[in-house]
């Protein structure tokens, strides 16, 4: 790692701790010339998931965009933000786990009703009655039968 002070290439780590969120390591380094210290970040590099929408086109995956979905789904429902939070984390370990550069808008729908049947059965009706796009009171209603 090279000094941020004098510029040299060598450095030694003094101290290494992961940060608040787990997902980087803080270092403490220190100059082997300068004797000055700096610290480093760490952290994992992903390949990034591209969502494919039904149009065809494409776009990062943000799950941000995702939970808000989901809360909009949840909305005036007794479902705590933590377990909002699990299911964002649970979905976007699934697709990164699946090692796949594209994932469909349909593939991560169905693993968010998959989550939402067992979190708020009303949130998951919401969430089914947007992502599946019903036509008709009909359809609709046969979805909702088959659910029972």
């Amino acid at each position: 790692m090279k000094c941020i002070y004098c510029g040299n290439a060598e450095s030694k780590v003094v101290d290494s701790r992961s940060t608040d969120d787990g997902n980087s390591i803080r270092r403490r380094r220190e100059c082997l010339q300068c004797g000055k210290r700096f610290t480093t970040y760490e952290v994992i590099e992903s390949t990034p998931v591209l969502v494919v929408k039904n149009d065809g086109t494409r776009q990062p995956f943000d799950p941000i965009k995702l939970k808000t979905g989901i809360i909009k789904a949840c909305e005036k429902r007794p479902v705590a933000i933590r377990d909002i939070d699990a299911l964002v984390m649970s979905v976007e370990k699934k697709i990164y786990n699946s090692l796949e550069q594209e994932v469909s808008t349909k593939k991560i729908g169905e693993l968010v009703m998959e989550g939402l049947k067992e979190l708020d059965q009303i949130a998951y009706v919401r969430f089914a009655s947007v992502y599946r796009d019903f036509r008709d009171v009909t359809s609709f209603i046969e979805f909702i039968n088959a659910f029972k």
